[in-house]
């Protein structure tokens, strides 16, 4: 008897031990909402050390008519999360033929950019207060092809919800310079699983929705996940664009001579092809 109280002793001792243990056990904690926009920025915007693709712009008005936009875009990293550059050459239609589009971004302050217009052989420097503007005519501006640096933002997390088949964290970002931009308030739906942005919601002064930004299509390429196909609709106008990226390839060792003030003029043959 005194030996299978003792047995029972012990396995009570060593249930209350595992106990404690389990109550001691860190739980993973979830990511705050700066951590969450900070990977956002990097999944969407830094993935490999340069990368290349073709893309077709669709834009649409809101009766339907279409005009078409195909570039080729390139990327060059000078530090994860920090410097680099953008060479983009545009090859239709023919009035935008040989127009090209430079951006120098710089973490902590503003980035130059640089547009180049074959019709007036003019290389235009782009203003910072110019960042919002529209994009070659579509529904993307100047901010949105190179991104906006999450520091500049105050981010508060929402909720957790599914965009599709998708989890995602929702989270609502405030700028803390109102006066540099034309929206109020952002929302987005960052994807738990590839931390890219799923939807974001942008709203007016007013606090009204002004612009929704849709990851149609998400591919893994070379270990990167990508937004392929991408959408910004004015819900204000009607208007929207949808941007498609084919023929994307990461760390192609791009050359630093791309991504010059020389070469808005002189584009590498290869991106003119």
């Amino acid at each position: 008897m005194r030996a299978l109280s003792l047995r029972r002793a012990g396995r009570v001792a060593l249930g209350a031990s595992l106990g404690t243990l389990a109550l001691a056990w860190p739980v993973a904690a979830q990511p705050s909402a700066d951590e969450i926009m900070a990977k956002a920025h990097l999944a969407m915007y830094y993935p490999g050390e340069d990368m290349r693709a073709r893309v077709t712009m669709r834009l649409v008005s809101r009766d339907g008519k279409e005009r078409l936009r195909e570039l080729t875009m390139t990327r060059r990293d000078l530090k994860e999360g920090g410097e680099q550059r953008y060479f983009i050459y545009f090859h239709r239609p023919p009035d935008v033929r040989d127009m090209t589009f430079l951006v120098w971004k710089y973490p902590g302050k503003d980035d130059d950019r640089w547009l180049y217009v074959p019709a007036i052989k003019l290389v235009r420097r782009i203003a910072a207060s110019d960042k919002r503007s529209s994009f070659a005519g579509s529904d993307f501006s100047y901010e949105d092809v190179s991104g906006r640096e999450p520091e500049e933002d105050t981010h508060k997390a929402l909720r957790e919800e599914k965009v599709g088949e998708r989890a995602a964290f929702v989270v609502e970002s405030v700028p803390k310079d109102p006066g540099s931009v034309d929206f109020s308030r952002k929302v987005s739906w960052i994807d738990s699983a590839t931390w890219l942005p799923l939807k974001e919601e942008y709203y007016d002064r007013r606090g009204e929705l002004a612009r929704v930004f849709t990851a149609e299509e998400l591919k893994e390429i070379q270990g990167f996940w990508t937004v392929t196909k991408r959408v910004m609709k004015n819900v204000q106008t009607g208007h929207w664009s949808e941007s498609v990226m084919a023929e994307v390839r990461y760390n192609q060792k791009l050359s630093p001579d791309l991504f010059s003030e020389r070469a808005l003029r002189a584009p590498p043959a290869e991106l003119s092809r």
